[in-house]
């Protein structure tokens, strides 16, 4: 074979062809425009990912209490540390540093230290009222790294599918395609809330079947990213009955449980598939999915979360076992942040009054946010935006004008990627293009966070109105063209 001898070995023709297909837009050309825009001095505010404490979000004070503690176990030997720190937060340091031989820099077991993995069973078992098993959950560096183990485990090859809600996060598309599988798309209904139907589901898997396509499983997100939805107790039975008699496996994306702003609780699918009869409640595998980067911790940054297995081949967990330990371990720092998630102080503790009235503000705020934003939006022309009942995030759709859409068709780019373009370009704000996480034909989105701190929230709602407001002008029938 004849070759260049300068040319690269790898180069983008001879990479892996799956890694070419593979997208993520919420760090795609928006994302890469607001970091050029941050090396040249500009102001770039990013709310295109959920990241709180990078919007100014501040981390829970008991957290930190231990887990400093446990990155310097030499303090708990300091004469005034009972000056220093609360008696609870050295107890849970000291009970840590008992569990986690050699501390926070040695390696654990690969699917994450049994203490914490104990912690996170009993807290799934007091939410569900179900037994757990810690041998059955895997700790990952955030609950991404999980849900792709378990997706690489599903996809054998281009003829396997996995369900996926439209919208979509992107890692789920993302994943299928670096694994070589096939995205089977379920579109979940705007004008209702972003519901989902049953009927829509079937005929997604029918047509899907009828083209060949093995459908392995089923993803759903609840919250929902990006579309801010909560699904009801009959919601998840339903999912649960059509997953079983269609023989498929559930994957329950959990992450957002904390972020709820409406009437609707959250409910775990252990706990309904738990109160359903068999053949269901032995008989459907189960896999969920929790993350400490979410909620009122959002520890983004100490990557932890996890997955459960449940009704699932003692074989399949093995195996997974065994990709686990190729990396050896999940950072620990983050597996203890996840055991503080789930096991925090409780109410007769000397921090519980503190961590409950930091946690319960910061939801607090994120509701008042949730409906600012939700009713900006909604009075502007061209935009409709369903409630935001939970996660981090507002989904508006945008009518766009004629003219822009011919704009933006002579630049080469798609309307809503153009849109917020100049947006970016206009107030700093980076937001992602609704086509990032797929959407309905002929419909356009984009998704912003509702991160950004209330202080400043008015000033990040008058950008967005100022913008649009301008951008109506500007591409009306006799506006001019694209300033891009």
């Amino acid at each position: 074979m004849s070759y260049n001898r300068g040319e690269k070995i790898l180069n983008a023709n001879s990479i892996n062809e799956y890694m070419k297909k593979c997208k993520y837009e919420v760090r795609g050309e928006i994302y890469m425009a607001a970091m050029q825009r941050t090396k040249e001095g500009k102001e770039v505010i990013y709310t295109n990912v959920g990241n709180p404490h990078g919007l100014g979000q501040q981390p829970l004070t008991f957290g930190r209490q231990v887990m400093a503690l446990l990155m310097a176990p030499f303090l708990l030997d300091h004469p005034n540390i009972g000056n220093m720190f609360p008696s609870d937060a050295i107890e849970r340091a000291k009970i840590y540093l008992q569990h986690v031989k050699g501390g926070v820099g040695a390696y654990s077991d690969s699917k994450g230290n049994p203490y914490i993995r104990q912690e996170i069973a009993d807290f799934i078992t007091r939410q569900s009222g179900q037994p757990s098993d810690p041998n059955n959950i895997f700790i990952g560096n955030g609950a991404s790294e999980v849900a792709r183990m378990v997706l690489f485990a599903m996809i054998r090859d281009q003829y396997d599918g996995i369900m996926v809600p439209i919208p979509q996060y992107p890692l789920y598309s993302a994943s299928i395609a670096l694994y070589g599988g096939e995205l089977v798309p379920y579109y979940l209904d705007e004008e209702n809330g972003w519901a989902m139907d049953i009927n829509e589901l079937q005929r997604s898997l029918n047509e899907a079947r009828s083209k060949g396509i093995n459908v392995r499983s089923l993803v759903f997100i609840n919250p929902g990213n990006p579309t801010g939805q909560c699904l009801t107790e009959d919601n998840l039975r339903d999912l649960i009955s059509f997953c079983y008699d269609n023989r498929l496996v559930l994957c329950a994306d959990e992450v957002y449980q904390e972020n709820i702003y409406s009437g609707k609780p959250f409910i775990s699918s252990r706990k309904v598939l738990g109160s359903m009869p068999e053949p269901y409640k032995s008989g459907l595998e189960l896999v969920s999915f929790h993350t400490v980067s979410k909620g009122a911790h959002g520890e983004c940054g100490f990557r932890g979360g996890y997955m459960e297995l449940h009704n699932m081949d003692p074989a399949v967990v093995e195996e997974l076992y065994k990709v686990a330990s190729i990396n050896l371990c999940p950072n620990v720092p983050g597996q203890v942040a996840v055991g503080l998630m789930v096991n925090p102080p409780k109410p007769g503790d000397v921090s519980y009054p503190q961590y409950k009235r930091e946690k319960d503000d910061v939801i607090d705020s994120l509701r008042r946010r949730a409906r600012l934003i939700t009713d900006a939006f909604n009075s502007l022309e061209g935009v409709v935006c369903q409630e935001t009942e939970g996660a981090l995030y507002s989904f508006p759709k945008i009518t766009l004008p004629s003219a822009f859409l011919q704009a933006a068709k002579s630049k080469g780019k798609q309307p809503d990627v153009l849109y917020c373009l100049e947006l970016l370009n206009e107030t700093g704000l980076s937001c992602v293009p609704g086509s990032g996480f797929q959407q309905a034909p002929d419909t356009f989105h984009f998704r912003t966070t509702i991160l950004p701190q209330e202080s400043r929230f008015q000033d990040i709602i008058n950008r967005f109105t100022s913008f649009h407001k301008g951008f109506m002008k500007r591409y009306g029938s006799s506006g001019p063209k694209s300033r891009l």
